[in-house]
């Protein structure tokens, strides 16, 4: 048995990147064939009706962007929508702008809290407050776009099963070489597995930076919990689980920060796979149930990305004992860093699915083709920063299973604007 499993290693390998980007791709091209009649972005067609919104922002010591964001919602073009600002214990002075900025907006409600709890009981209090049944959610440095709001409700509007729709993030902070990498991986990457994963039944997370929610969907699955680090992946999943289901709207745009450091970056992508992992193995015993059967697709292939984790990184640590005394006693394949014939043809995958993806793209961010050169060369960083973060965020994951939530959050790396 060890010989078999040895010996489908190499192919296991090479061929998981090789089958998930031809994966994305194709659920990439065929949601914008299912959805061809779609309308294009730009001014959106008139809606049968305009349900009332609201807008939660929390935040939480976000005095330098305060007054940036909430220009940017009050100039959101929708008829009547309101805006909740939750001020989760700042220790600047992001209160007292707050509350200046209520006299300013009309539109403007703020809920302040005596502690820094976290995001997700901040969402919770953002969600008592607020006074409508369909709820858009930012983070506190992101700028929504002006039309975000009517792509939300009118997918809402044409499906009484969505329970939440997540919208599309694109990256405003692109000084530095790091951030170039982002603005691919958030086309070549994220867009399309979010596409394919919409037209395949069952999405793995909303972007928590921006996405919009039916309040009876937050109530059938339970809220924001604060005992897990990824809110967004756990009320997705929790959602999912409730019986509503969660669709992709690329159309709803909002432009957000990102780390342009590798220690920042490098602390968000952990953050993220501890949070997914945690969310998985807390959840994978409800699972199991055959209305549920969309969301097996997920959950094994995050089983796979796991395992294919290992299996790289102690094919490297391998690689690494061929030149030490080691080498005679260890009879597992190396996987060597150098391109070899595997690389080659990866490299010309990563360059068609550039390619799909920036064709898709294109069209809600004109001028984005600039960045081709960069988003052929992310998908390498992509899985390499995968194999290491879930090699080290599984044993974490398992850890936090067994402690209380602390229910707080820092300030994250928000790159040089």
């Amino acid at each position: 048995m060890w010989d078999l499993f040895i010996s489908m290693v190499p192919g296991f390998t090479f061929g998981y990147p090789f089958v998930m980007a031809w994966y994305w791709m194709t659920g990439g091209l065929l949601h914008r064939l299912v959805r061809w009649h779609e309308p294009l972005p730009g001014e959106p067609p008139p809606l049968a009706s305009y349900p009332p919104v609201s807008i939660l922002v929390p935040c939480h010591n976000e005095g330098a962007n305060a007054r940036e964001v909430f220009a940017a919602l009050d100039a959101v073009d929708y008829p009547e929508f309101e805006m909740i600002a939750i001020d989760d214990g700042s220790r600047d002075d992001t209160g007292t702008i707050l509350d200046e900025l209520a006299g300013m907006y009309p539109r403007l409600r703020v809920v302040h809290l005596a502690a820094n709890r976290g995001k997700a009981l901040a969402l919770n209090a953002g969600a008592i407050a607020a006074r409508h049944e369909i709820l858009v959610a930012i983070d506190g440095d992101s700028l929504l776009d002006r039309d975000a709001v009517t792509w939300f409700v009118r997918r809402f509007l044409s499906d009484g099963t969505l329970g939440a729709v997540t919208g599309n993030p694109r990256i405003r902070n692109r000084s530095s070489l790091l951030a170039r990498l982002q603005v691919g991986e958030y086309s070549a990457i994220v867009g399309l597995i979010k596409r394919a994963q919409t037209l395949f039944g069952c999405v793995f997370t909303v972007s928590g930076v921006v996405c919009a929610f039916r309040k009876r969907a937050l109530h059938d699955g339970g809220w924001w919990s604060p005992a897990t680090l990824t809110d967004d992946v756990d009320m997705t999943w929790r959602i999912q689980l409730a019986g509503w289901t969660v669709a992709y709207e690329p159309k709803a745009l909002c432009w957000i920060l990102m780390p342009e450091t590798l220690r920042g970056l490098g602390r968000q992508r952990l953050r993220w796979s501890e949070g997914g992992t945690q969310t998985v193995l807390r959840l994978t015993p409800r699972l199991f149930h055959r209305r549920l059967w969309r969301m097996w697709v997920v959950w094994f292939n995050y089983m796979v990305s796991v395992l294919w984790a290992y299996t790289m990184f102690a094919g490297f640590v391998v690689w690494c004992l061929r030149w030490t005394s080691l080498a005679p006693l260890v009879h597992y394949p190396a996987f060597s860093p150098v391109p070899q014939g595997w690389g080659a043809l990866l490299t010309v995958t990563y360059l068609i699915q550039a390619s799909v993806s920036l064709l898709l793209e294109q069209r809600f961010e004109p001028g984005i083709l600039r960045v081709f050169f960069w988003q052929v060369w992310y998908p390498l960083f992509f899985w390499v920063g995968q194999a290491l973060t879930a090699v080290v965020a599984v044993p974490r994951a398992i850890l936090r299973l067994t402690r209380t939530a602390t229910g707080t959050w820092v300030s994250p790396d928000r790159g040089v604007r």
